[in-house]
């Protein structure tokens, strides 16, 4: 790979500061905006003093968690996002492609029906996750001819099996926990509190990545190219799907099926210049997790004191977006 020129590593400098900066913001947005007015002087007292008043506890209880939990599922999806769509070539691959959104969907419902949402939902949500891709790459293993086509029908396929799980669950669950249920499968973040666990499965991700960079450049244009770079194509696809695969699971426990960020993020930074992943990566990190959290910011106020599921706000948001993002793809290939 030929090394990048100087202007253009001034210009990726510049577009992940500028990313970077707009994370600060969005957290600063989301930490200052709720329901509940509270003026720069309260919010800076909460912020430097936390005393146990009713601003202290709005700020430390409920906005910082909310919004840290919200960067942290935007980056982990964003990051999920870009190598899914490096690994199956696919410009309409999401995070959710395996089937991971389905099995985790199905985990977390069933702890809800068993009124056990409070103790084991999470759990499930992981567990039901993790064992959809299992179940995905097991079921494509087993095929003498494996190929990311196979493995993606495969994850279409078994999608399609939790569809009907989760409609199954859906009819026949009592009134009480229907809401619960349809809020969790729209995404929402009211009890999403980030965990250790969280960021370091989000910084062991971004770290694995960035050390494949060049690798995923490679890949990017095809096996053939990256096997004559001297990649080991069949050990590098292992790596990250796996990664991916696990991200996307923890994240789905953090804040349910939250839908477009890991498909429009990438290619708004690919439409950007990023297309080099040694730039590509860390800048889907922050703008996933900026995205995510302007995004929820709205959710909770846009109609406040309800408030709406944040996948709700990422599909109207996500939506035109990309139906921008298409059209300026076509215009570029035609002119």
């Amino acid at each position: 790979m030929t090394p990048m020129s100087p202007p253009g590593v001034k210009r990726h400098m510049y577009l992940i500061t500028a990313l970077i900066l707009l994370s600060v913001v969005s957290l600063l947005v989301a930490v200052g905006t709720g329901s509940v007015t509270l003026s720069m002087t309260e919010l800076w007292q909460a912020v430097r003093l936390p005393d146990g008043n009713a601003s202290s506890l709005i700020v430390w209880d409920i906005r910082i968690p909310r919004a840290l939990a919200a960067f942290l599922c935007g980056g982990l999806l964003a990051l999920s996002g870009v190598v899914m769509q490096v690994l199956l070539r696919n410009p309409l691959a999401d995070p959710y492609i395996l089937g991971v959104s389905g099995g985790a969907a199905v985990g977390a419902l069933i702890a809800i029906t068993l009124g056990a949402a409070a103790l084991w939902m999470t759990q499930a949500a992981f567990a039901g996750a993790m064992f959809s891709v299992l179940l995905v790459f097991g079921l494509t293993a087993r095929s003498r001819h494996w190929s990311s086509t196979r493995l993606l029908l495969t994850g279409v396929v078994v999608s399609a099996g939790w569809g009907a799980l989760i409609n199954i669950l859906l009819t026949t669950s009592t009134a009480n926990t229907v809401q619960s249920m349809l809020f969790w499968l729209m995404g929402d973040l009211s009890q999403s509190r980030p965990n250790l666990w969280h960021l370091l499965i989000l910084i062991g991700g971004l770290a694995i990545l960035l050390s494949q960079a060049r690798h995923l450049n490679a890949l990017s244009r095809g096996d053939l190219s990256a096997a004559a770079l001297g990649v080991n194509v069949a050990r590098l696809k292992l790596i990250l799907y796996f990664s991916a695969a696990l991200m996307t699971a923890t994240a789905v426990t953090v804040a349910g099926s939250v839908g477009f960020v890991g498909l429009v993020v990438p290619h708004m930074l690919r439409l950007l210049g990023a297309r080099d992943h040694r730039w590509l990566i860390p800048g889907s990190l922050f703008l996933g997790g900026s995205f995510l959290v302007l995004a929820d910011t709205l959710a909770r106020t846009i109609v406040a004191p309800q408030q709406l599921p944040v996948g709700v706000l990422t599909a109207l948001i996500g939506v035109p977006l990309f139906l921008v993002i298409l059209h300026r793809g076509y215009r570029r290939e035609t002119s």
